[in-house]
């Protein structure tokens, strides 16, 4: 068997190589993501996969959020050493979208796509939080948004003028939810509290932190008491 030197591995210009999940037992394709040398390092150390999200530019473990995690089985690279293929266990699915793989639609119009790739072998909105997950699809955006700035973007343009700009508008947004509550009005209360989860949420991209994180300490200290404590 031919063996490969990691140290020939050809990351491109961001420090990144592509890496397909490949279900060991099926041979099915389960997803595409990407690794740096970091979160390669920690998938042949602890025999998990982890990639690195460019949108929220930190590395990830698959699975660290729903359980749904990969083993790994075996990892090859291609010829032009530019591409990774991992051949992994799927804990019950690698899509977000709940299906076992995220490729379960098909180019061509006409065509029908099998029902095995189109169920859903779980409720994305169970795991991942409920309405939760909205938060981290706004997460998602804002990070895409300081990653690959835009020119007519309100995201792009608090990033670009600093932190100091982003903790003024959190300052604002908690002020006018005050004077919102203050006024009686629940529907004003529910869109200065809107405006004021958002820019706390740029603030959290400003950090790297993800809603989910925040999440995670909720569940941390509600565990710790007694429910009547509260």
């Amino acid at each position: 068997m031919e063996r490969f030197d990691l140290t020939q591995i050809r990351f491109d210009e961001s420090g990144l190589i592509p890496a397909i999940v490949q279900d060991a037992e099926s041979g099915q394709v389960l997803t595409l993501a990407y690794m740096n040398k970091e979160s390669l390092r920690l998938t042949i150390e602890t025999g998990l996969t982890h990639f690195y999200s460019r949108s929220r530019q930190r590395i990830w473990q698959k699975g660290e959020e729903s359980g749904h995690v990969q083993r790994v089985q075996e990892i090859y690279v291609d010829c032009d050493e530019d591409t990774l293929l991992i051949k992994a266990e799927q804990v019950v699915a690698a899509c977000h979208t709940g299906r076992r793989s995220c490729f379960f639609r098909r180019l061509h119009p006409d065509a029908e796509v099998p029902e095995e790739l189109i169920r859903q072998q779980f409720d994305p909105e169970a795991v991942y939080g409920g309405s939760l997950a909205i938060l981290q699809q706004i997460f998602d955006v804002i990070t895409d948004r300081r990653a690959n700035p835009k020119t007519d973007s309100y995201v792009s343009g608090l990033f670009a003028k600093g932190q100091d700009q982003i903790l003024k508008k959190v300052g604002e947004e908690a002020t006018e939810l005050v004077v919102a509550s203050k006024n009686g009005t629940p529907d004003e209360v529910i869109y200065e509290a809107a405006d004021l989860w958002f820019h706390t949420i740029v603030l959290l991209g400003y950090h790297g932190i993800t809603p989910l994180e925040v999440a995670r300490e909720l569940r941390k200290r509600y565990g710790k008491k007694n429910k009547a404590e509260y």
